[in-house]
């Protein structure tokens, strides 16, 4: 579960921290006063991409961290990963004022992909703007596998079905490879055989191109070196005579005074240095030499493998030797490439056996659990308003495999009676989209392992009895799972085991939110205004309380 969240300098946030417990959490507050950063905070944790925009102060970074309460199922992650275990496990994103983010576990750098894998095991965030989820077939897969205990199977399913992909790509490239090398065998040859006449695993491209520099400058260099050499060892007037003379004087001073003391080592050891210098350009200077046979092996060299650059559209020696590679890989003909491409097809047909057995069985298991998606659907649909409601999940062979078997799925509503079943995204009006995606998160949240879910204004639109139930369903909810609610109904504020309440304040000339646990009584006037709005109310106050219980 999600015990603890810590926000600084985060849009209108300056610095916010908040202990959170498990059941029930509801968060309310005006609109305006801060729940979306909060959210927008959060959905770092998930491996959003992060916004150099959110900083308030430009000059410091932002930090978002969370900590989560862990048990023993996520070890082998951490295992896997490399990451430091701890059953309070802190995750933190940082967006530094360059703009570049950073994300820890444990203290621990990660790359994103890695934080998004942990984060979507402990907590999903849903907003009342991502109904639209509900018309995926992803999202229809998952509300049925879950029912279905099909987690596993569709694990294994899923790996199966990649290493099937990958079997399929490499086909298509083997056949690709096999008609190429039918029509351009000769010509592929002879790019090969010019490749490999410069013996491109021998070339270092880079000391060609300076040692050619060097040949084409030689006179220059060897001039110029010889009269930077000649002015520091002139007698008198050189600058090592000079500097001599500079050292012995402050060495001199350094005696008398001590504030010349560090001045007096930091010029000794630039002296060492320097001498350091003159050895190595005396050094090379040596090497510098006109050799007019080793400059047009080095010209020849650098034209013929820029040539070759462009003729394959290349920037670099590797991709070069890449080319080369693939040009020999190509010519080691056709049977080879035909005896591969058998292998390979082979291996497909293989693996298209052990998918069709996989998609069968997901597929009976998702049968036997429509009937009871149905049930559990239409029950809940009745608590919150929609008598009425129908649903049912329809799935058809498919001609080809995908991502969730050979099947294809259609979520089917209808909320008035004495009218067909049609395709939910279709049939749903906005209205009741909210209830109808609560009750599946209810249905997903029994049969889901998520530690943490995160409601944001999902009620939205509902009021009386309707609102009751909402709150009385979110209770439930959280039972088996910690829960936390953004909501703007009293009568599911009444129904949280803990409150909290997003507020905005004006500090030092400027304004800022933070979040504020609730007391009883607290919790109590908050439901109270939200029944009466800004002037509270005895009759705000005692159905507050009687909704409270």
């Amino acid at each position: 579960m999600l015990s603890r969240i810590y926000i600084k300098n985060f849009a209108l946030i300056d610095t916010l921290e908040v202990s959170l417990k498990n059941g029930l959490q509801v968060i309310t507050g005006e609109t305006g006063a801060g729940k979306s950063i909060i959210l927008g905070a959060l959905r770092l944790i998930l491996g959003e991409r992060a916004d150099v925009k959110s900083i308030s102060k430009a000059e410091e970074k932002s930090i978002v961290e969370t900590e989560f309460n862990l048990n023993n199922q996520f070890k082998k992650f951490f295992i896997e990963n490399d990451l430091d275990y701890e059953l309070q496990t802190i995750i933190r994103r940082e967006i530094l004022p360059s703009g570049k983010s950073r994300a820890f576990i444990n203290d621990v750098p990660v790359t994103l992909d890695v934080l998004k894998e942990l984060s979507s095991q402990l907590i999903d965030i849903h907003s009342q703007f991502e109904t639209s989820n509900l018309f995926t077939s992803e999202y229809q897969f998952k509300i049925i596998d879950g029912l279905s205990e099909n987690k596993k199977r569709i694990e294994n399913y899923q790996q199966e079905f990649s290493d099937f992909q990958t079997l399929k790509v490499l086909l298509k490239k083997l056949k690709t490879q096999l008609s190429e090398t039918t029509k351009e065998s000769d010509y592929k040859e002879f790019l090969l055989n010019e490749l490999e006449e410069l013996k491109l695993d021998d070339v270092d491209f880079e000391e060609v191109q300076n040692q050619l520099s060097i040949q084409e400058n030689a006179g220059m260099i060897s001039e110029n070196v010889g009269q930077i050499l000649a002015r520091f060892h002139q007698e008198e007037i050189g600058i090592l005579s000079f500097f001599n003379e500079a050292k012995a004087k402050l060495s001199k001073i350094a005696e008398v005074s001590t504030g010349f003391a560090e001045l007096n080592e930091r010029l000794e050891t630039s002296f060492v240095e320097l001498k350091d210098i003159i050895s190595e350009l005396e050094t090379e200077a040596e090497k510098v030499e006109i050799n007019p046979e080793n400059l047009i092996y080095l010209t020849e060299l650098n034209n013929k493998i820029n040539s070759l650059f462009l003729k394959h559209n290349v920037s670099d020696l590797d991709e070069l030797i890449a080319v080369r590679n693939e040009l020999a890989g190509d010519q080691r003909g056709a049977s080879e490439l035909e005896a591969q491409i058998i292998e390979t097809e082979e291996n497909i047909a293989e693996k298209e056996k052990t998918l069709q057995a996989l998609a069968d069985t997901l597929s009976i298991n998702r049968k036997k659990s429509i009937p009871v998606f149905i049930k559990k659907a239409e029950s809940l649909l009745k608590k919150l308003g929609l008598e009425k409601a129908k649903v049912d999940i329809e799935l058809q062979e498919a001609s080809e495999f995908n991502s969730f078997g050979k099947e294809n799925i259609q979520l089917l509503f209808q909320a008035n009676s004495g009218f067909p079943l049609k395709p939910i995204q279709t049939a749903i009006s906005g209205g009741e989209r909210s209830r109808v995606m609560l009750a599946v998160k209810k249905i997903i949240a029994e049969s889901d392992e998520l530690p943490t879910l995160i409601l944001d204004e999902i009620d939205t639109g509902v009021s009386g009895k309707v609102a009751e139930e909402i709150g009385n369903l979110m209770r439930q909810m959280s039972q088996d799972m910690q829960l936390i609610v953004i909501s703007h109904l009293a009568q599911v504020a009444a129904k949280g085991n803990d409150n909290y309440k997003v507020v905005k304040q004006d500090i030092a000339g400027k304004t800022q939110s933070t979040i504020i646990p609730l007391s009883e009584t607290e919790k109590l006037n908050e439901i109270a205004q939200l029944l009466s709005g800004s002037k509270i109310t005895e009759a705000a106050l005692a159905q507050a309380k009687e909704l409270i219980g």
